[in-house]
């Protein structure tokens, strides 16, 4: 008579499963920390309440010593019209994130967006979050 049962029970552990959770895992952590992207260039941003987070592909800096940079690059003032109209030539709706010092003039601001807005770009003013 055998009574021994045909069910073992397998001691051994299968990682298989904890693997994919934690390339699931990488995976999110590595689309969500693109939505955040840093300027490189060094600029006393102004404060507000609120602020959203924008997917920047297309940015405007002005220093204050009013030098104005597209995408981190030096660029003359009246330049900005011609290249920007480049830029957003393949989009849709383009977003144009302005990197304003707080010191700079509005009026320089104000030409800026105005350039960005005649060229149907939504434009969005970078801030730095209120305490």
């Amino acid at each position: 008579m055998n009574i021994r049962s045909k069910n073992r029970i397998n001691a051994e552990f299968s990682m298989s499963s904890m693997t994919d959770i934690i390339f699931l895992l990488l995976i999110f952590f590595m689309l969500t920390s693109n939505f955040v992207t840093p300027s490189g260039l060094p600029v006393s941003l102004p404060s507000s309440k609120t602020s959203d987070i924008v997917m920047q592909k297309i940015s405007i800096t002005i220093s204050e010593d009013l030098e104005y940079f597209l995408n981190d690059k030096q660029i003359a003032p009246e330049d900005i019209e011609p290249q920007l109209t480049a830029l957003l030539q393949g989009t849709e709706e383009g977003a144009v994130v302005l990197h304003v010092d707080k010191s700079v003039p509005v009026e320089h601001l104000a030409r800026v967006a105005g350039i960005a807005k005649n060229l149907n770009a939504s434009v969005t003013l970078a801030t730095v979050p209120a305490e």
